[in-house]
């Protein structure tokens, strides 16, 4: 039996996945943690991106604390802003002050919304122990978790949003 393809008409009725990108400085923990939380529990209505304005790699602790969570983000790489330009990008939530600020100018005039959140690799610096540095990723973790979760619904908020369009 041959494999059946949605018709022209489903594929219509289909809503579009909105397309949000998570934007912090180095692309390396709170930005990626946020893009493993969407995929994981938001794939049915949003696809997920992640990018930062100064990319340096994955942070190993973030991966370590989203596997605990169930959440695998080993296989995403950390990615520069300006290769995603060209995406036609819904809403862009910048999650650190630095990339609020460095934020580029999106063709389509994507939604710029800003959720901070603390950076875990500076409150870990002056931790004790292995694990209270966790203890600060872990933190950060579940906060960048209930925001993801509070997605698309939360986006509707007017003091945290503002458009940046081509002129």
């Amino acid at each position: 039996m041959l494999p059946t393809t949605p018709s022209d008409d489903s594929a219509k009725r289909a809503p579009r996945k909105m397309k949000i990108l998570f934007l912090c400085t180095g692309n390396s923990c709170r930005s990626q943690m946020a893009e493993g939380w969407a995929r994981h529990s938001k794939s049915a209505s949003i696809e997920a991106f992640s990018a930062g304005t100064h990319p340096h790699g994955i942070d190993p602790r973030a991966v370590r604390v989203m596997k605990e969570a169930g959440v695998d983000i080993s296989g995403q790489r950390s990615k520069s802003v300006q290769s995603l330009l060209d995406v036609p990008f819904d809403v862009v939530v910048t999650v650190c002050d630095s990339a609020r600020e460095a934020c580029p100018v999106f063709p389509g005039g994507a939604k710029i919304v800003h959720q901070g959140f603390e950076d875990p690799p500076t409150l870990a610096r002056t931790a004790a122990s292995e694990e209270k540095a966790l203890s600060h990723y872990r933190r950060v973790r579940d906060q960048i978790r209930a925001f993801v979760e509070s997605l698309p619904q939360s986006l509707g908020e007017p003091s945290a949003t503002r458009r940046r369009a081509n002129p």
